[in-house]
């Protein structure tokens, strides 16, 4: 891989620009996500029952990387160039001087960890025990693409020693009517003492990009992203959906599939006075369909919701990628203009993701633009 002098290795500076090259997750030596502070993971439809611990089995693990393939397949036949993350053993514990933790959880789902920043690729923090190492089965990838092109940008969060006092642990216990009161005030399961996102809270809107304030990003990590971005020209707004219960990642609320169009959650409405950056600057809102799947149909050990029905990978902006048993996404899309492409995706929801949070994108076409040009802006100072 070499340099050359037109658009960098890494260039991505929105979420629907025509795609060049890609990471897909893997599923190898994948483990069950262990409960801790900051998760508490559950079985579907068993309550009560005990979540299991260790390596996922060969068939689940056989199952998810076959759709993961197929979903690569399909990127290159789009001559899209695809990458994979390295080998890397989930199943050995975590000991550090602020906690342990007996396995960590896979590669699935490059998308919390790191994203690409215009020429800048940032590794997240990351919000739980299990995934503070999760980086290392990329870092290969991002040493070649730091190497081979001086354009190209490398900046590691702050990593945050994830102790007992980082989070809330009675979070888990709030009645239904103390969550309500508050999640008003973006209280969750992570407290405000260190810096603490996961980069799948990010969306990426040219100069602008959204960060959902959630259970795995708090409003330190907010702060310590507009200080980091904004000397380079980028606008940052913190997002918040106040019917969300328990908010993580903003790829299944609100994706943008081309400029002036967004795809939002019926569930989980925008804050209304956000509501206004994208009304006032001529941008459509369109309601995702009802998933096929219901909350409690999904996977047993999936933590995810429903809504991973709208966790879409956009190829271009008339080019979408939709899960294949989601006809009704499928059908909006198309009365949008897109090409539609499915592929099956049912297996990779057990690990927490479906397609846009199973990718990393390297390079797109295009440049940072803006797609905001009636907003007030206020730097933090």
């Amino acid at each position: 891989m070499t340099a050359t002098a037109g658009i960098p290795l890494v260039n991505a500076w929105n979420e629907w620009d025509t795609l060049r090259e890609v990471v897909v997750g893997s599923a190898d030596g994948a483990c069950f996500e262990p409960t801790e502070p900051g998760n508490r993971p559950q079985v579907r439809r068993h309550k009560g029952a005990q979540f299991p611990t260790g390596r996922k089995s060969a068939e689940a693990v056989a199952r998810a990387n076959e759709e993961l393939n197929g979903l690569a397949r399909l990127l290159e036949s789009r001559a899209v160039t695809v990458r994979r993350p390295g080998p890397h053993d989930f199943s050995r514990p975590l000991r550090t001087p602020h906690f342990d933790v007996e396995n960590q959880y896979c590669a699935v789902c490059p998308r919390d960890v790191l994203i690409t920043l215009g020429n800048e690729i940032v590794e997240a923090t990351m919000s739980r025990r299990a995934r503070y190492f999760e980086y290392e089965p990329y870092r290969h990838l991002v040493y070649e693409y730091w190497e081979a092109d001086p354009r190209v940008g490398w900046t590691v969060a702050p990593k945050p020693t994830m102790s007992d006092a980082m989070y809330r642990q009675d979070f888990w216990e709030w009645p239904i009517e103390e969550r309500h009161r508050r999640m008003h005030a973006s209280e969750f399961c992570v407290g405000q003492t260190e810096v603490v996102f996961d980069a799948a809270d990010m969306s990426r809107f040219g100069r602008d990009i959204l960060v959902q304030e959630s259970m795995t990003t708090n409003r330190a990590g907010i702060r310590w992203l507009k200080r980091t971005l904004e000397p380079k020209g980028f606008r940052v707004h913190p997002v918040h959906f106040p019917l969300d219960y328990f908010p993580s990642h903003i790829d299944c609320t609100f994706v943008p599939l081309r400029p002036g169009l967004i795809l939002a959650n019926p569930d989980r409405p925008i804050s209304q006075d956000e509501l206004s950056m994208f009304t006032d600057n001529g941008w459509e809102l369109i309601q995702a369909p009802e998933p096929v799947l219901t909350n409690d149909e999904m996977p047993p050990y999936c933590q995810s919701s429903k809504w991973l029905s709208m966790n879409v990978l956009s190829l271009s902006p008339s080019t979408v990628i939709c899960e294949e048993q989601e006809k009704s996404l499928q059908d909006l899309l198309a009365d949008q203009g897109f090409e539609v492409l499915t592929v099956p995706f049912r297996n990779v929801f057990e690990y927490g993701g479906s397609l846009h949070c199973a990718t990393w994108d390297i390079r797109r076409d295009g440049t940072r633009e803006d797609y905001f040009p009636s907003i007030t802006y206020e730097p933090l100072v």
